[in-house]
């Protein structure tokens, strides 16, 4: 039997891993001698593999993550950062991205919050969810810019899309009414049908006194901060610590 007509056929049909796989039992004599079954389980397991190392890969392109190769398992935990383990790991499980939940994170510069936060976006593209990463400064650019070009209903649809959205350096400059507005436009969307994870320097208690609009900002808070998870995160900057690896 020839090869060549079986092989161009799976990669018609787009399986790659399937195809890749073959050639590479084909060229191990241990793997020739296994049944039938077990070898086409092989196949089927490494045509899985492909399409869910493509679908991460998207997943995270779309994301655009600013620490893009942070993940969960790198954190680290040194006592004086007084981060909780076991809260970690029930945050990497996803449960709270299923529950429509947020995560509140909170710490002097350079104690590593963008880190975390990308960790726990990049957990949740491996779990299927979608997650994206903003700035919070750029977001409001971007959100001042789409109220000009007409482009501001589309923009506030792509936030809404995201499983996962984390939004950092929050409360970072003055905030303008406008970009109130815009705020309680987005975390409105959100509201108990996607999750949010905020990064600030400020403590969430002092948020209602930096938004410095009573009504905005209870209607803000109300649907951001009541019912978040929270990590507080303590200790020097590990920037000066690792200058290369802030995890």
């Amino acid at each position: 039997m020839l090869n060549e007509p079986t092989l161009e056929k799976l990669r018609t049909m787009r399986l790659q891993g399937m195809a890749t796989s073959w050639l590479e039992q084909n060229a191990d004599a241990a793997t020739t001698q296994l049944a039938f079954d077990e070898r086409f389980g092989l196949l089927v397991d490494a045509e899985w593999t492909h399409r869910d190392n493509k679908r991460l890969s998207r997943a995270l392109k779309e994301a655009k993550l600013k620490a893009s190769q942070a993940c969960v398992e790198d954190i680290d935990y040194p006592a004086q950062r007084e981060l909780d383990r076991a809260v970690m790991r029930q945050l990497a499980s996803c449960r709270w991205v299923k529950e429509r939940q947020a995560v509140l994170i909170t710490g002097a510069t350079g104690t590593g919050k963008t880190y975390i936060a990308c960790a726990l976006a990049q957990q949740a593209c491996r779990k299927g969810f979608r997650s994206g990463y903003w700035r919070a400064g750029r977001l409001f650019d971007e959100l001042r810019l789409a109220h000009a070009d007409g482009s501001y209903m589309r923009l506030l649809a792509r936030l809404a899309r995201c499983d996962v959205l984390v939004i950092d350096d929050f409360a970072m400059a003055p905030v303008t009414d406008a970009q109130r507005h815009d705020l309680l436009e987005i975390l409105d969307d959100r509201y108990e049908t996607r999750s949010t994870v905020i990064t600030s320097q400020l403590d969430p208690v002092d948020w209602h006194d930096y938004l410095a609009d009573p009504t905005l900002a209870d209607a803000i808070c109300d649907r951001i901060v009541h019912h978040a998870h929270r990590l507080v995160l303590k200790g020097p900057s590990r920037r000066k610590e690792k200058p290369a690896n802030n995890k």
